[in-house]
């Protein structure tokens, strides 16, 4: 027994040397800080590698490792890193998946750390996003609004009415206008494809545009859930395209918005709801001769408002470089920085100098459609909400997607969202 604690206590201190080990200053002196990116696309990896590859030759005293990440597992691999001692000093995720990291304490409060310049260029509709109880936690960069990619071609010849983000369609005429669409097309050709592979963030984001919020904080700080007609806007819309009006099919709904492009190039589907960064991969697959436009989503009671969880850059609260990973932050998220980051990826910029470069405000590509609705652009409802994760995987996802394809009615939608979902939260509240 003594011999087998000897053994676990020697495995200890190599474990705890190994995790620390990286985070002293070597003996050349170099503080070395390893910023872990979730870029994938390769204009956005170039644009990452080539920024830090700027910071390290002007910066000999402190070097920035590039680390890559991934999207599909990075809330997994963050848990794991934060309770092994090994996390990043510098994180790239997004702001809605940052709440349970902020109130974890694996995040450091930036609010000390970053320079007037960068608060100030950023709005604060876009620090909402990142503060969560009385810290600032991430830095919003980089937003991506929801937009319609249409058929130039086919709207132009059936005689809608094409929006603009001064004069959009209203969720009623733009299932009016799918209606009127999918009898013009012909047979198994539909107006929309919805690809709700992720259902959540599609119906929550765009539902703000109906005064749709979903999740309210009540007087005792606590928040819960309630569905009202508000939110059912954007989920009925959808939902009677699919079921009723058959002008958008159910073979979609689990697609990812990829798949959905083979479809659309062919001619099977008009428009489709996108994310505004897969403007990239329809400018790069798009068949010669391919007519595309770009047209804002469909406004409500809140005109085009649509909630965003932006990407952010944050730093570990175990760092002990916050200094040297704040100074490479504010480096990083220059105005021409931020823009060359933006254009990588095909998004929109926060601070509002960057969003303001003529190169974003262009016709070619629809720049100028994303860039007229930035000011619409609104905290996502979820982002400050504990336990979200579990509510979205656990509750919110196969609900919308039995509502989305007519396996359950409206009341069964709500009472899942709400009564199920507010048990889930309510664990989290108690913590």
């Amino acid at each position: 027994m003594r011999r087998r604690i000897l053994t676990l206590t020697a495995a200890l201190a190599l474990l705890v040397t190994g995790c620390t080990a990286g985070n002293e200053t070597p003996d050349d002196g170099v503080v070395r800080l390893r910023f872990q990116s979730l870029a994938w696309q390769k204009e956005s990896v170039d644009a990452n590698r080539q920024l830090v590859k700027e910071w390290n030759a002007t910066h000999p005293d402190v070097q920035i490792e590039y680390v890559q990440g991934s999207w599909d597992s990075v809330h997994d691999q963050l848990l794991t890193s934060f309770e092994g001692g090994e996390a990043p000093d510098i994180i790239h995720d997004a702001s809605d998946d940052l709440a349970d990291f902020a109130y974890g304490g694996d995040l450091a409060d930036l609010r000390p750390l970053l320079p007037e310049r960068l608060r100030a260029d950023i709005p604060a509709r876009s620090w909402e996003t990142t503060t969560f109880g009385e810290g600032v936690y991430g830095v919003p960069f980089l937003q991506e609004p929801r937009v319609i990619i249409a058929n130039r071609k086919i709207l132009e010849s059936s005689g809608v009415r094409l929006p603009t983000p001064e004069e959009p369609w209203t969720w009623t005429e733009f299932r009016q206008v799918t209606q009127d669409l999918t009898r013009t097309m012909g047979s198994g050709r539909y107006a929309v494809a919805w690809p709700l592979k992720e259902p959540v963030s599609v119906s929550l984001n765009l539902g703000l545009s109906a005064g749709g919020q979903l999740f309210h904080r009540e007087a005792d700080g606590r928040v819960t859930v309630r569905f009202t007609e508000a939110d059912a806007v954007v989920a009925g819309t959808i939902h009677d395209q699919v079921v009723n009006d058959r002008t958008a099919p159910r073979t979609t709904l689990g697609s990812g918005g990829s798949d959905t492009l083979p479809g659309f190039f062919a001619g099977k589907y008009a428009m489709v709801p996108l994310g505004f960064a897969y403007r990239q991969q329809i400018a790069q697959q798009a068949p010669k001769g391919f007519e595309w436009t770009v047209l804002p989503a469909p406004a409500g009671d809140a005109g085009l408002t649509q909630g965003v969880s932006p990407q952010t850059l944050s730093i570990a609260e175990d760092s002990p470089y916050k200094k040297e990973a704040a100074a490479f932050l504010d480096f990083f998220l220059r105005p021409e920085n931020m823009v060359r980051l933006a254009r990588g990826d095909w998004m929109l910029p926060t601070g509002t100098t960057a969003l303001a470069d003529p190169s974003l405000h262009t016709a070619r590509d629809g720049w100028a459609t994303g860039a007229a609705v930035a000011e619409r652009l609104r905290p996502a409802p979820a982002q400050s909400v504990r336990g979200y994760p579990e509510w979205k995987d656990k509750v919110a996802t196969p609900a919308f997607q039995e509502y989305y394809s007519g396996a359950i009615d409206g009341a069964e939608l709500r009472r899942r969202l709400v009564a199920d979902g507010n048990r889930v939260l309510a664990r989290y509240q108690r913590k």
